[in-house]
């Protein structure tokens, strides 16, 4: 067995999870060999920024073995202490005494994300239709009230915000959601519609898109934007700004316009 053409694939962005214990990081080893590869594989974790790198913990994760040419999707479960804010950790993975096969960059996020939108809400009213029950339990840890508008007519909805969604099938949603939803957005509700996940034949859309309506505005986004919302920072961090989006609406403008100082010559 030889060790020499192992390989940890690189990802293509930082891993993100929440802080706590036994996190799921996935890992891809490659065998760039001829021959079979194995090792005894073990975890150094550092927490980082610009200008230090500061280690935490090591411990053993496994022994591995791959065929040649083979690539393995792996999953090694780690612990992150708890932050306050996203906070940069570095995985090294080794063999041996100190060599290092690779290394995996991991942002981790406060377990509190969604507490935001409660600063958001003030004294408003906030309404959940949630048929999945995917977000109600996260707000609930977050201390978030909301008014359950599985329980009542939406039409009567008298909130500043409303989240439907999301939906596992168009099967799901009520008869006549659409017009419901246009109806409580002209009231002045804003509006977070979560869509069903696209079937192959469905036409193209955009991932989300502003939609004004009266004196509010629907905010509809694709599922795969607020995906596992339960284990995805990313998720919920989405979902957030989602929020902001529906109650401040604002113009998009070409991306070097959003970067660029506006001066006298801009129109």
């Amino acid at each position: 067995m030889a060790c020499a053409q192992l390989q940890l694939l690189p990802d293509r962005e930082s891993q993100c999870v929440f802080a706590g214990d036994a996190r799921k990081i996935t890992v891809t080893w490659h065998n760039a060999g001829d021959k079979s590869a194995g090792a005894d594989v073990r975890t150094q974790l550092y927490q980082t920024s610009s200008a230090t790198a500061v280690p935490l913990s090591e411990k053993p994760w496994k022994q591995i073995e791959i065929l040649p040419g083979q690539t393995v999707l792996e999953s090694a479960a780690m612990d992150f202490p708890e932050v306050k804010a996203e906070t940069q950790f570095l995985i090294q993975w080794l063999e041996g005494t100190n060599h290092v096969v690779g290394k995996t960059e991991v942002l981790v996020y406060p377990t509190n994300l969604l507490a935001e939108i409660k600063m958001l809400m003030g004294e408003n009213v906030f309404g959940v239709l949630d048929p999945n029950n995917e977000l109600k339990p996260r707000l609930k840890q977050n201390g978030v009230e909301f008014f359950d508008l599985g329980e009542t007519s939406l039409d009567d909805f008298q909130g500043k915000l409303a989240v439907i969604g999301p939906f596992q099938s168009k099967a799901q949603m009520r008869e006549g959601l659409a017009p419901t939803i246009q109806k409580i957005a002209r009231k002045g509700a804003a509006v977070i519609w979560i869509q069903p996940p696209r079937a192959p034949r469905d036409k193209i859309k955009p991932s989300f898109y502003l939609a004004p309506e009266g004196k509010g505005a629907v905010v509809v986004v694709q599922s795969d934007l607020v995906a596992n919302l339960a284990e995805n920072p990313r998720s919920q961090l989405n979902l957030i700004y989602f929020s902001k989006l529906a109650l401040n609406p604002e113009l998009f403008l070409l991306p070097d316009l959003n970067t660029q100082p506006r001066n006298q010559n801009t129109p």
